[in-house]
């Protein structure tokens, strides 16, 4: 997708993506990047009180399954009363670790995206989801985007990957590597574990602001794989929007990540469109499952 298209066009084209369901989101007073303004007093009491419920059962399924990082990021926040300012966690964020947030109407066009984290703007989406959608959300909504994503922002190693990600991005718009880029950023960014000292824990903000997933991808026995990550095995495998993973990438840091988009990925792209993709659920002969039985 490019920004020169039409607003009009741009939600077709997601519509049509998504098998004609509206997206949500106030398009027609953002600016050439996105933006628009949070209107935090715009929020109703029940809407506040909706954010507070979610928060506070994400809070009871957390420890323990948690990385230590969004744990202590997330405390430091102070977000459980009800939808945060975006303009006060921006500010104590961009002097963590320069990151801004940027309020924007809901999903967004590719290279918007990548442009925002190549300059270390993180976008959040301002609106938040029905009640009846508890559980489950098709569209990601500002408890998912905020609540998911922005704590582990504060951690410095993990925001530097971050912008990479997103110069990547610029970069495989020109290369056709979008596809196989977009699944190392589902594989990481959003259901990704991470192995400590205490065990195997999640980064991956898709996990952390979900009800069920939380338990589901630590839990021994069930048909998922969770397999070390690498990278060119990563950009080749699909992933499932519309269930609970069956892989999850587990990194042993986030300087492993950084480091691991270091390298150009021109090569590596022209050498998998010379290779089938694999299926979600996919192990290889070499391929150790890493979660300890029962």
């Amino acid at each position: 997708m490019d920004t020169s298209v039409s607003n009009e066009d741009f939600l077709a084209t997601v519509a049509e993506k998504s098998n004609g369901a509206a997206l949500r989101g106030d398009y027609a007073h953002m600016d050439a990047h996105y933006v628009v303004q949070q209107d935090w007093a715009a929020y109703t009491e029940a809407e506040h009180d909706l954010w507070r419920k979610l928060y506070q059962r994400q809070m009871a399924l957390l420890p323990g399954r948690a990385c230590d990082e969004f744990i202590e990021a997330l405390a430091k926040m102070d977000i459980s009363a009800g939808i945060p300012v975006f303009e006060k966690t921006s500010k104590e964020l961009f002097a963590a670790t320069g990151w801004t947030i940027v309020a924007v109407p809901g999903l967004i066009p590719e290279l918007t995206f990548f442009d925002h984290l190549a300059n270390r703007r993180f976008p959040v989406t301002v609106w938040l989801r029905k009640p009846e959608e508890f559980n489950y959300i098709v569209e990601p909504d500002v408890f998912h985007d905020f609540f998911g994503h922005v704590p582990l922002l504060f951690n410095p190693v993990f925001a530097d990957y971050m912008q990479r990600y997103g110069q990547g991005g610029l970069k495989a718009m020109r290369l056709g590597g979008l596809d196989e880029l977009a699944r190392l950023y589902w594989y990481t960014v959003e259901f990704g574990l991470i192995n400590t000292p205490a065990g195997i824990r999640i980064y991956g903000a898709g996990i952390l602001s979900s009800g069920g997933e939380v338990e589901y991808c630590l839990t021994p026995g069930t048909k998922s794989r969770h397999i070390r990550l690498d990278i060119e095995r990563c950009l080749r495998t699909l992933y499932k929007i519309d269930s609970y993973q069956e892989t999850y990438f587990v990194i042993d840091s986030y300087q492993q990540l950084f480091d691991g988009t270091a390298p150009d990925f021109t090569p590596i792209y022209q050498k998998l469109k010379s290779m089938d993709v694999l299926p979600a659920n996919t192990l290889l002969a070499d391929e150790i499952e890493l979660l300890p039985a029962l």
